[in-house]
């Protein structure tokens, strides 16, 4: 009778391998779903990105105002009769031109 169920104990013991540790088994599942995850974060946080350039695109192609706002943001670009004021904080000295002798 002991033959019979150790038998079934090892038997047990083995239907039950693949279950849990198996190429299918949960913990494998729960590992995938775990990256399933967080691939579907970082598609979230792309898509945002994609939107937003989408849209710089959009208004590149159809406009001139972000090719302006471009110019004057990223080149310092003024338009004819426009004036540049730079103000300089407080606390901070300027810097003395060097003079010619």
């Amino acid at each position: 009778m002991r033959i019979v169920i150790y038998s079934m104990l090892v038997l047990l013991i083995a239907i039950q391998y693949p279950l849990w540790l198996g190429k299918g088994g949960w913990l494998k599942v729960y590992e995938m779903e775990r990256q399933v995850e967080l691939q579907e974060a970082k598609n979230s946080l792309l898509a945002l990105r994609n939107a937003k350039l989408s849209g710089d695109v959009k208004d590149l192609k159809d406009g001139t105002r972000a090719i302006e706002e471009r110019a004057r943001v990223e080149h310092g670009l003024i338009k004819e009769g426009e004036f540049f004021v730079q103000i300089l904080p407080a606390d901070k000295p300027a810097t003395a031109q060097p003079t010619k002798q």
